[in-house]
């Protein structure tokens, strides 16, 4: 073997060995190889009373991985670390040179942005020696993430219950149980509106009382808004009209963070999934040419754009919509910024997302076309608006009107889907004219809340505080949900926007961690902590000195926590274990609360709890298709149906207002053999759930599902016995 390449990604691997040829091989490690050791002093894996040295250990589910890998290194001439270029991918890299005893001095490293046959060749072309400061970066992060980890994991454990606390997680979850004290706290205000229509030319348009006698409208009571609706009875006059002109300046391409706000609202994938089907684009798809990266890295927080690309696009917008539509390009330079990278871009301006379609899934394509369309847009010019604001004025009160229209698309020409701005058009109108109102209405409002944090929002609100990174966006929100601190919940039966609610554990853990860590678990040090570590990327901070501060400040605040914190006892139920007469209390398990007794583990008995679950009501029809009783249910978003009381031998559905609902299979079933809904007959249906079982066991889909069951149990198992962020 002349050359090895190894990448973290399988998929990674098949792209990379297409562009470099027969004289290399490309494996993968599959990830880290190693990790910090669970033995040693309180099982940290770090010794800190000798200068924080981290004890190191071949992950179990890699050693068959590791020893294949040095076979192949054995045998090759030249061994490249090709890893993701970031501080995690320098970290998987020293890990593997120091397994595999690679020299230290070896210019062995190459990094690429995109995997395009150029970039990766380029790359190779480049070798690097493995840089050292990011390597320390990174081991900084994981140790500071380890000792707090497991010492207030252990901590909380045994004294409040929690599951786990951890430096990023915990600040993410202060922010969602802080703005639920806001809301909690938040006392509505009383204030009136008054709003007027006007018709003019078949146009209907509405204007809004913005002042009276020249001061700002505030009308605090019925009373004021009645004093004002009964001044303004007359004909209006318009008293003032402005045009002018806007523009809206076109969007910087995506970072990680904006790809997962904008994924969120727009087409309503989670961050994790987003994240997931990014990687997917960015390490490689089978486009009919053969395997390609269609975007670049999809970790960064950089905004900027190769000249290459800047080039390539520029020169696509001149030819398909005209030298006007050419704007001037500015990245934006953020203080918090990290690493070389460029923002998230297509790697092949000319793989428009509907020439390349046909190799995508539903998913890839909606987030490659998104992702096209803004990084494209980010080169165009502004959209301009023609804006008109009309004051109509009556006995000193003057109500406002606002339109506007399009005039030039400019981005939006591109970015439309996007965009969910409509026009607001005016007729046409004079100074002086006189008209009445169509309608004055006075409506009273009391102010809001702060709205609850969607996804979204966090993720926006952790960039926006410094908390993180935008790599680990997404395992945080993951992780505090899985700890059972928050829920992530819909805003009404119907709606597709959930926002996030604390727990009782979740707030619980919070307050117990204000109150003895205020100085460690808040937003300012941890965004300072961010920042730290990015000097020590930059290479202008040390790795010892930046751990020994830390270590100086929490180690008096975790002994004062145990001598402090009170140890919660579980909550007693009022009833004795009828096994040993012990106090049968409440607790809290994997899959939620149950009853146990006191004196466990001596004695084991257990037992649910029992709901008030709300009984199905019969409604005096029977079944159209058994002849058994209908019956009103409610369903686990708290809507009724009606259903039948034989389900589910029987599905039959209705809706409350007695129209006929069917079921998925049921309505696949309709298409594929063209039934009307209104005439279909019980047989189709048995022969839908027939066939979605006969597709279950040839595919083994429940097969596969038990099996990502058992491998979220073993994630459990590993997260729950490290006490870390994921």
């Amino acid at each position: 073997m002349k050359n090895l390449v190894i990448v973290e990604s399988p998929s990674k691997s098949k792209t990379i060995g297409k562009y470099l040829g027969p004289d290399y091989t490309v494996v993968s490690s599959k990830g880290h190889i190693r990790d910090l050791a669970i033995k040693g002093k309180d099982g940290l894996g770090v010794d800190i009373d000798n200068g924080f040295t981290p004890v190191y250990e071949i992950s179990k589910d890699k050693k068959d991985v590791v020893k294949e890998l040095k076979d192949d290194a054995s045998k090759a001439q030249n061994v490249y670390l090709a890893t993701d270029p970031d501080r995690e991918g320098e970290a998987i890299s020293w890990h593997l040179a120091q397994v595999l005893d690679l020299p230290e001095d070896a210019t062995d490293r190459v990094t690429f942005h995109e995997i395009t046959k150029n970039a990766v060749k380029q790359a190779f072309s480049q070798p690097r020696q493995i840089d050292m400061d990011l390597v320390h970066s990174q081991e900084t992060r994981r140790i500071l993430d380890r000792i707090i980890g497991f010492k207030l994991s252990k901590l909380l454990k045994n004294k409040i219950k929690s599951k786990s606390a951890g430096r990023v997680q915990s600040v993410a979850l202060k922010l969602i149980v802080e703005r639920e004290k806001e809301i909690k706290a938040f006392k509505p205000q009383e204030y009136w509106t008054l709003d007027a229509i006007f018709r003019k030319d078949g146009t209907e348009f509405t204007a809004a009382l913005s002042k009276i006698n020249g001061e700002k409208a505030q009308l605090h009571n019925e009373e004021e808004a009645e004093k004002a609706f009964q001044a303004c009875q007359g004909e209006f006059e318009i008293t003032s009209i402005k045009t002018s002109v806007r523009s809206r300046r076109q969007p910087l391409p995506f970072i990680t963070s904006t790809l997962q706000q904008e994924a969120s609202t727009k087409l309503g994938f989670a961050a994790k999934r987003t994240m997931s089907i990014a990687q997917r684009l960015y390490e490689g798809i089978d486009i009919g040419s053969g395997q390609e990266g269609l975007i670049t890295y999809m970790r960064t927080d950089s905004t900027r754009l190769s000249d290459l690309y800047i080039n390539a696009g520029r020169k696509k917008i001149e030819q398909e919509f005209g030298k006007e539509y050419l704007g001037s390009y500015h990245a934006h330079n953020d203080a918090n910024a990290q690493d070389a990278h460029e923002a998230i871009r297509p790697t092949n301006i000319e793989n428009t997302p509907e020439k390349i379609k046909q190799y995508l899934t539903s998913e890839q394509y909606k987030l490659y076309h998104m992702i096209y369309a803004r990084a494209l847009a980010s080169l165009m010019a502004p959209a301009r608006f023609d804006a008109m604001t009309v004051v109509l004025s009556q006995n000193g009160h003057d109500f406002t009107a606002s339109g506007s229209k399009l005039a030039f698309d400019g981005f939006l020409r591109v970015y439309k889907d996007y965009d969910a701005s409509k026009d607001v058009l005016l007729p046409v109108l004079t100074e002086g004219e006189k008209m009445p109102a169509a309608s004055l209405q006075k409506n009273q409002h009391f102010t809001e809340p702060p709205a609850r944090y969607t996804e979204a929002k966090l993720i926006k609100a952790m960039e926006e505080e410094g908390i993180g990174r935008p790599s680990t966006y997404a395992m945080i929100i993951d992780t505090i949900q899985a700890r059972g601190y928050v829920t992530l919940e819909r805003t009404s039966p119907k709606s597709r926007t959930r926002v996030f609610f604390p727990t009782d554990q979740g707030i619980l853990t919070t307050e117990k961690l204000d109150e003895y860590f205020a100085g460690i678990i808040n937003v300012k040090y941890t965004a300072q902590m961010e920042t730290k570590l990015d000097e020590i990327a930059d290479g202008e901070a040390k790795e010892l000195d930046t751990l020994t501060a830390f270590w100086q400040k929490f180690e008096p605040l975790l002994d004062a926590a145990y001598e402090g914190m009170e140890k919660i006892q579980p909550e007693k139920v009022g009833e004795k274990c009828p096994e040993c007469g012990g106090d049968l209390v409440y607790r809290v398990g994997r899959y939620g609360k149950f009853i146990s007794c006191s004196n466990f583990p001596t004695c084991r008995y257990t037992r649910q709890i029992e709901t008030d679950k709300e009984k199905p009501e019969p409604i005096g029809r029977t079944c159209p298709e058994c002849g058994g009783q209908l019956v009103k249910r409610k369903n686990r978003y708290g809507s009724y149906f009606i259903g039948c009381a034989n389900y589910p031998k029987c599905h039959y559905m209705e809706n409350m207002q007695g129209e006929r609902v069917y079921s998925k299979a049921e309505k696949a079933a309709m298409n594929k053999t063209g039934t009307d809904a209104e005439t279909v007959e019980k047989p189709v249906r048995k022969t839908a759930r027939k066939t979605a079982k006969k597709t279950t066991r040839k595919t083994g889909t429940k097969k596969t599902a038990a099996k990502k069951t058992t491998a979220r149990k073993t994630a459990v198992r590993k997260t729950k016995k490290t006490g870390e962020d994921a």
